[in-house]
């Protein structure tokens, strides 16, 4: 598991370290740094999965496209470059990046794995030296990073080989071929809701239940094509119909299912605003899921602006389908030299937090005390 993130003047971070649970939730207001965190984990990963055995970082790419070393350089202590760190489990990893500011990928000019230092490497693969066989480059690899704009309904989804469609990519992309061509395998247990056979397919289906009651999944490939349909139903006295024809946040929360119940313990799954188009019911609902998935052994990091959210996850900590010490909280703030960027908010075993800092999902407090008093 990743134990610790560090930035060293990485966009916003003139130096930033972060440990890291089996559940981390990354709040704050707009423009703090939240999603730096994760893009910084992207960038590893798209350069391991498209370019095996380069020696440059690659800053744009199939899931990120963060532009020029300009962009992501910290322009008010950063000149040519960037550090990032990885600890995971009890091994250090950092690399050291370096490029003109025009540049749309970064040399590495150095990696350090626990304190020893290789400089100017001739060659990396999966950006460690070719004889290192570290696990951290398979999780990294196997990464699973979804962003906040997911695609929306569609009349047909592509079928991509399985050497394609690793994952669920990051709009959902890939979410019906991971879902079509894996659909009989079994998930972790842990996450085996009972009532239905042990099968991806069938579990999606009856997960996708809980937050939407009646719902029905039907998928099938198009004959002579390599394209699968999509049908959807919110109740079994109707049809399936086409997704457009259903609500959108079926479509949303879909690849988030799929990514949740295809992954394997120790795997890494990024998620950007798991609840958009929910009801706040499901933002909660989906809150108490994500903590049974990294119960479960999966590592997630999530990036929300949801109370009910962070209230679903607090939930599972008081009903202990999580405990509080796999939970990590942290509160991004812009940086103006006076307070801390990042607030680390503590969970007691009741669900129950220890700090509540300014601008820290306090808004309905603040919006209730403007009615204190009226008629």
């Amino acid at each position: 598991m990743l134990t610790e993130i560090e930035l060293q003047h990485f966009k916003c971070f003139k130096s930033l370290q972060l440990p890291l649970r089996n559940l981390t939730l990354l709040s704050g207001s707009n423009a703090s740094g939240k999603s730096s965190v994760l893009q910084a984990l992207v960038l590893l990963q798209q350069t391991l999965r498209e370019h095996e055995w380069s020696t440059r970082l690659m800053l744009n790419g199939k899931s990120i496209k963060l532009g020029t070393v300009a962009d992501v350089v910290d322009k008010v202590y950063g000149r040519r470059g960037f550090a990032l760190g990885l600890t995971d489990d009890e091994t250090r990893y950092t690399w050291h990046m370096e490029g003109e500011r025009a540049d749309l990928s970064m040399s590495v000019e150095r990696v350090s794995i626990n304190g020893q230092n290789h400089a100017q490497p001739k060659a990396l693969q999966h950006l460690l030296p070719a004889e290192l066989e570290a696990p951290l480059a398979r999780r990294l690899k196997n990464l699973t990073y979804i962003t906040a704009e997911r695609i929306g309904p569609r009349e047909v989804y592509p079928l991509e080989d399985q050497q394609i469609a690793v994952v669920v990519g990051p709009a959902g992309e890939h979410t019906l071929s991971v879902l079509h061509s894996g659909r009989d395998e079994p998930v972790l247990a842990p996450l085996v809701l009972a009532g239905e056979p042990n099968r991806r397919l069938r579990q999606v289906e009856a997960r996708m239940r809980t937050f939407f009651p009646g719902c029905g999944l039907e998928v099938n490939q198009i004959p002579r094509v390599n394209a699968v349909t999509l049908g959807l139903r919110t109740s079994e006295a109707t049809d399936f119909h086409r997704p457009v024809h259903v609500g959108f946040g079926l479509t949303q929360i879909l690849p988030i299912i799929v990514a949740a119940l295809s992954a394997q313990p120790e795997d890494i799954l990024l998620i950007e605003n798991p609840e958009v188009h929910l009801h706040p019911a499901g933002q909660a609902l989906m809150g108490q899921f994500l903590a049974e998935v990294a119960q479960a052994g999966v590592q997630i990091i999530v990036e929300t602006h949801s109370d009910h959210l962070l209230n679903g996850i607090r939930r599972a900590v008081k009903g202990q389908k999580i405990n509080a010490d796999q939970v990590a909280l942290y509160f991004f703030r812009p940086r103006d030299g006076e307070l801390d960027q990042v607030v680390n908010p503590q969970l007691d075993k009741n669900g129950n937090i220890n700090d509540w800092p300014e601008g820290f999902f306090d808004q309905f407090d603040k919006d209730m005390n403007h009615f204190a008093g009226w008629d």
